[in-house]
């Protein structure tokens, strides 16, 4: 599988200034690099990587019970200000 690469200059550096609670969602069948995206929510000032191991770029369908259970919880958290 072909990976998508972050591209030299992306604004990666604008990531520190989102600091609204953030979840970012990588799959392992994803054309989008797991690891670069589990990089990015550690950039933002309150990230959360959530990691749909069956998932591809649409986990919502190939891996809803890891990716609804994840939002679920990042709601919640969100909502009850444990995050």
């Amino acid at each position: 599988m072909t990976r998508c690469q972050p591209v030299d200059g992306a604004p990666v550096a604008d990531l520190s200034k989102i600091s609204v609670p953030t979840l970012v969602i990588g799959a392992k069948y994803d054309t989008m690099d797991p690891a670069h995206m589990e990089k990015m929510s550690r950039l933002v000032q309150h990230g959360r990587y959530l990691f749909c191991p069956n998932g591809s770029h649409l986990a919502m369908y190939d891996d809803q019970k890891t990716y609804f259970a994840g939002l679920v919880e990042f709601i919640q958290d969100v909502n009850e200000k444990r995050f």
